[in-house]
Order: C-alpha cells, then structure tokens, then sequence
C-alpha cells in the first residue's frame, strides 16, 4: 500500500516531537524511511545482513543525534545522506572487515581443538546473554527471535502480532543497548561488530 503523502508542516510537527525524545515520533520514521532506505543500502552493499546492519546503525545514528536535526528542513535529504556515508565508512575499512572474516574462519576451524578459543566463546556467549537479560521485556524477546534464532520480521510479527516497524524500532533500540554493553567491557576484540558475533553463533552453536 503506498505511503500518505506527508506534507511539509506534518512533518514538521513530527520532527519537532522527535528533537523532544518522542519514540513514537522515532517510530513514525522509521516506518516512513525504513524500507527504502534499505533496497537504497541493499542495492550499494549486495549483503543483506550487512545492509541491515547498517540501516539499524542509521536509525540509532538519528536517534543520538535527533537534536541536529533542522525541522525546517525535513528528514528525508538528512537521512539518506547519513546512509550514504555509512556505505563509504563500510568500503573504507573493507579490508580490515576481510582481515577480520579470515581471522573468525579460522577460529571456527580450530575451535575443537583449541581449549583456549572454547573458553572465550564461552565467556563471549555469557557476556552477550548478559547484555540480552539487561534489555526491556519486549526488546528481549524481539531480539532473541531475530538475530538469535534467525526469523524475518514478518514471521516475528506473525507470532507476536505486532507490525514490522515496531519490531525495527525494537531490534535498533536493543542493538544499540546490546553493543554498547558489550563493547564497554573490551571483549569483542579487533572491532568484531554484533552483526558478524550473532552470525557465527548461528551457523556454529
């Protein structure tokens, strides 16, 4: 179903809403801008989950920094240039992020073998559970669910009767929470990202 047009004083008062901490304000965008902000990164990126990644790192990106954000001006222009940089950091450090896949490759081959490496995805896989138990009930269980056991929005929103957008606002606020708890601690070394910890799980444990 194609969007409402919106027209420049409604978005205006949203943004107002959103510049004073209005999460429903954070929602109403996120559903606006979140799927064609993605086929726009999906397109640049090629990789989905990386794609994904980058448009949570986006909307977390519009959060903390809602209050540089000129309500005269609109959102749409702001954001997609946001996305835009995002995509030029990612090439930037690709090869540092090829460096870091091998060295998570051969981690996963020799990880029987390797008591010491056992050990610390043991202790990584405590921290993480740690991070998730901190999160809000609802954030929990949305996480746990997407980036756990791998479901796609819509068979979230399925189970849970709730709409995608909502669970997007979730899965951003719950990333954000979860990575800055576990990079506070310095466990994930050599910049390892969420994103590339959960999908070693997934395809390992």
């Amino acid at each position: 179903m194609p969007q409402q047009t919106l027209t420049p004083d409604q978005e205006k008062i949203q943004l107002e809403k959103l510049l004073d901490g209005d999460e429903k304000a954070f929602d109403f965008f996120y559903a606006r801008y979140s799927l064609p902000v993605y086929r726009k990164l999906l397109k640049m990126i090629k990789v989905e989950f990386v794609a994904e990644e980058i448009l949570q790192n986006v909307f977390i990106k519009i959060w903390e920094k809602r209050h540089l954000i000129d309500p005269e001006k609109g959102l749409k222009a702001y954001i997609y240039q946001i996305a835009q940089n995002m995509v030029y950091d990612f090439y930037r450090n690709l090869a540092r992020e090829d460096e870091l896949q091998t060295q998570v490759k051969y981690v996963v081959k020799d990880l029987a073998d390797d008591a010491a490496a056992n050990l610390l995805l043991k202790e990584t896989n405590e921290l993480l559970e740690m991070a998730i138990e901190r999160l809000p009930e609802q954030q929990k269980i949305v996480f746990r669910l997407c980036k756990q056991e791998g479901k796609s929005y819509d068979e979230v929103s399925q189970l849970l009767g709730i709409s995608t957008s909502t669970i997007n606002g979730h899965i951003v606020r719950a990333t954000k929470k979860v990575k800055t708890f576990m990079f506070k601690t310095h466990h994930i070394s050599y910049g390892l990202t969420l994103t590339t910890f959960l999908h070693f799980f997934q395809k390992n444990l």
